[in-house]
This record gives structure tokens, C-alpha cells and sequence, in this order.
């Protein structure tokens, strides 16, 4: 078969980090992957058609991508009748990207009436990933919690997050809820909480994303050591402070992070997930903002990191 450019743009970087951190072989991880893919979210990228917005991700070298699926995006259930899906699932496969993610954005509802109504709306979510499935892989479905207060919120998340992971249990997809920050649940330890309670269900995950972590008394470290076992999903986005305040920025644009250290320990962890470069609606809500220099931007930063943590991709 013939080499992608893909292939081409990496196949150093992944020959390297394999001889140098790939574990031994052994019967209990042979079919474990032997590295990480790099991939990159469509919430980066409104403005184009789905299709568009894969083909061009492919161009730039991605391994991987995450599809934005909320109500108002072009690529959202109710806009992607079985011809059009079918015809998406062709693309990704023609374009050997790996569909790593469904990025939904949903908060629990206290009116059960609209609890009902969204466990609908991520039961449709849920059956896209189900048709856009590859061999036995399928995407996982991410979400935030939105805002709040943890302390009065926890115990009403554990009623309405656990209805949505036995949702995602029918479908056998795994549901990933993201910390964030300002938000009701915005520290590691609080997912690893409500995931804990509910029983450590195989089909509830968490995003690991340490913007939402920085400039909070909370080390990349001691994030990672709480996060890493309940990690199915990594969200790349650089952080800013000034003057009391936070912005989002692209991957890898200020140098705050350590990116090729959040890289290292989590591969060492064990995790061989996506690393996906999100862009913050900050960024893209931008008048200036494009779309597909950011993703080239943003490759070439977080690529670059990964080579420095000698992590291999896949």
C-alpha cells in the first residue's frame, strides 16, 4: 500500500520513540498501540463543512481528529442524514484519520423533562459514533458540565451523569466529561470523583486538558498522577494570564505549558490515546481567526513537542 503523506511527515519521529520508550512486548498488551496519534478538533474550525474540514486536517499531517457535533455545528446528528454520514465514514477511512472523539457541550439539566431531552439528544450522538465506527474502534463523546458550584452541584451530578453513562452503556460508547475551568466541575480530582462513586464504569472517562488546571495551584504533575487512570482523551490548548485574567491560546504559543512534558509522563502512564489540538472559541471567535493556518500552526508546535518527549506516533 502505498505511504501517506502523513506516514512520511512522521515516520522518523515514530521510529525513534518507539526504540527509545516502547515497553517489551508481552501477551497481556500486544494489541496495545505502540504510541499516540495527533489529532485536531473541528470546534476549531465553524466555518468550514465538515468534508472540508477533514480533508484539509489530513493535508496538514494529523493522525487524528475530533468531530464537533453540538446543535449548531455543520457536522451535528440532525445535519447528517444516513448518505451524508456514510459518505463522512468513507472520507475519514480514505484519509486514514483516526476518529478519536465526538465533541458534544451539554449541561445537566435540573428540570427532568430536559433531562429527558438531552438523554435523547447524546442517544443521537452516540448512534453517530456507532455508524462512523472503524473495525472495533469507536469515538468516544466528550462534554463539560458547564458553570457552578462543585460543593452544591456534586451530588445532583452523580443522578444526572450516571443516566447519561447508562446511555452510553446501550450504545457501548464511552461518555468523557472534561473538568474546566469556571466551571461546576473544574479540577481532575472531582471527574475522578463523580467516576469513582458511580463505580468506575468502563463506559464513563474523563478529558485531560491542562489549561483548565494552570495557574491554580495545580501542577502539571499532580494533575496527571490524579487524571491518568481515567483518561481516555487529552485536549491540547495553551493558557495566558494578565492582569488577573485568562485567554485561551493555540497550542503551544506561549511556552507556559510543557507540553513535551505532559507528553512524556502520560505515555509513561501508559496512555496511547489522542492528543488533540483544540482551539478555544476565544481564539476562533476572532474576527482575523483561520481555520487552517491555526491547524498548521498548531501541528507544528505540538508535532515538535512530541518529538522532543520522544513519543512515537501512531
Amino acid at each position: 500500500m502505498p505511504i501517506s503523506r502523513r506516514q512520511l511527515l512522521h515516520s522518523g519521529l515514530a521510529f525513534a520513540g518507539t526504540m527509545a520508550l516502547a515497553p517489551s512486548p508481552s501477551v497481556a498488551d500486544t494489541t496495545k498501540p505502540s504510541g499516540c496519534t495527533l489529532g485536531f478538533s473541528t470546534y476549531g474550525m465553524k466555518t468550514l463543512k465538515t468534508e472540508a474540514a477533514i480533508e484539509a486536517i489530513s493535508e496538514i499531517g494529523y493522525d487524528a481528529i475530533e468531530i464537533a457535533v453540538r446543535p449548531d455545528w455543520d457536522s451535528a446528528p440532525s445535519k447528517m442524514p444516513a448518505k451524508r454520514r456514510a459518505a463522512v465514514g468513507r472520507l475519514l477511512r480514505d484519509k486514514q484519520l483516526h476518529l478519536s472523539a465526538l465533541m458534544e457541550h451539554l449541561q445537566p439539566a435540573q428540570d427532568d423533562q430536559q433531562h429527558h431531552q438531552h438523554l435523547d439528544r447524546l442517544s443521537q450522538v452516540f448512534t453517530l459514533a456507532e455508524d462512523w465506527q472503524t473495525h472495533d474502534s469507536k469515538p468516544l463523546v466528550q462534554t463539560t458540565l458547564g458553570g457552578g458550584n462543585w460543593e452544591k452541584l456534586r451530588t445532583f451530578y452523580l443522578d444526572r451523569i450516571g443516566d447519561w453513562a447508562e446511555v452510553a452503556r446501550k450504545h457501548d460508547v464511552v461518555l468523557a466529561i472534561k473538568p474546566h475551568r469556571g466551571g461546576g466541575m473544574s479540577r481532575p480530582s472531582e471527574a475522578v470523583w463523580l467516576i469513582q462513586q458511580l463505580g468506575n464504569p468502563r463506559h464513563l472517562k474523563m478529558v485531560y486538558d491542562y489549561s483548565h488546571y494552570a495557574y491554580r495551584d495545580m501542577t502539571l504533575e499532580e494533575t496527571i498522577d490524579t487524571a491518568l487512570p481515567h483518561t481516555a482523551h487529552i485536549a491540547l490548548k495553551d493558557v495566558m494570564q494578565h492582569n488577573g485574567k485568562f485567554s485561551f491560546q493555540l497550542p503551544g504559543k506561549t511556552g507556559e505549558v510543557d507540553f513535551s512534558k505532559l507528553f512524556r509522563l502520560f505515555y509513561a502512564g501508559g496512555y496511547r490515546g489522542d492528543l488533540n489540538c483544540e482551539v478555544s472559541g476565544m481564539v476562533w471567535g476572532q474576527p482575523d481567526y483561520e481555520p487552517i493556518p491555526a491547524a498548521r500552526q498548531a501541528y507544528c508546535w505540538m508535532s515538535q513537542a512530541l518529538q522532543t518527549a520522544n513519543v512515537p506516533r501512531v
